[in-house]
């Protein structure tokens, strides 16, 4: 299986932290936040490569901090060649331009590198095997106002997919995406369908509404501590409440 980690984003929101190095770089608990993330992949059978996408501004960020980290399977950078907002290929089409420039055909699972949870992948990891279909992991936020920040999912009983929104104005809902998607080798290809007919490049949970008219969706929740990274507010709580291993 490999592992797609999107890390293309410019985070303006984070500024000044981030306007001359990535988010995803970010010291917390004395590692950067991709390193954490990394280390929970590992833990999964059969991965076998680490497989990063970032862009021409941050590219020889992540190129100074591969040459320093140990890894115990090979990890790849892709520079996606985008220098801005404006012209960024979106999280999508960043998954599918590694997709293509990597020929990837197997197992894929794509994770947010600027994710933190204290929780372990395995269990979605055998949900995928038992279901093999494309499978998105959940977490409840239990708070409607935040859940219209955020892409959101409604589940069946046998947690099928029934609706995906992405910030909602009124979620049905409180069960969001953790950026955490498992995709059997055999539907990987489905990305490329997805750009070849027009749609949004941007946002994964574009691809999750699409999905829903095209193929099955399940979702896996998961119960923890979850730090999605996109405000400073947001750093400094995982800086302060994180919990390592």
């Amino acid at each position: 299986m490999k592992v797609l980690i999107p890390a293309a984003g410019y985070a303006t929101r984070l500024y000044p932290l981030t306007k001359n190095r990535p988010k995803h770089l970010l010291d917390v608990k004395g590692k950067p936040i991709i390193e954490h993330v990394i280390e929970k992949t590992l833990d999964l059978e059969g991965v076998d490569e680490i497989l990063i996408v970032t862009n021409e501004k941050f590219y020889s960020n992540f190129q100074e901090w591969a040459r320093d980290y140990s890894c115990s399977v090979p990890v790849k950078i892709f520079n996606d060649k985008t220098t801005s907002n404006e012209d960024r290929l979106g999280q999508i089409g960043d998954i599918h331009f590694v997709i293509d420039q990597a020929n990837i055909e197997d197992d894929l699972l794509v994770i947010a590198g600027d994710n933190l949870f204290d929780f372990q992948l395995d269990a979605v990891y055998e949900f995928f095997r038992k279901n093999n279909v494309i499978v998105n992991g959940l977490f409840d936020v239990e708070s409607i106002q935040d859940a219209k920040q955020l892409g959101i999912a409604t589940i069946d009983k046998d947690n099928t997919v029934v609706q995906f929104q992405e910030k909602p104005e009124s979620p049905n809902s409180t069960l969001a995406s953790m950026g955490i998607y498992v995709i059997p080798k055999e539907k990987v290809s489905m990305i490329s369908r997805y750009l070849e007919q027009g749609n949004k490049p941007d946002k994964m949970g574009y691809f999750m509404e699409w999905l829903l008219e095209n193929d099955t969706l399940k979702g896996f929740v998961y119960k923890g501590d979850w730090f999605d990274i996109g405000y400073h507010s947001a750093l400094e709580k995982a800086r302060k409440e994180f919990k390592t291993k």
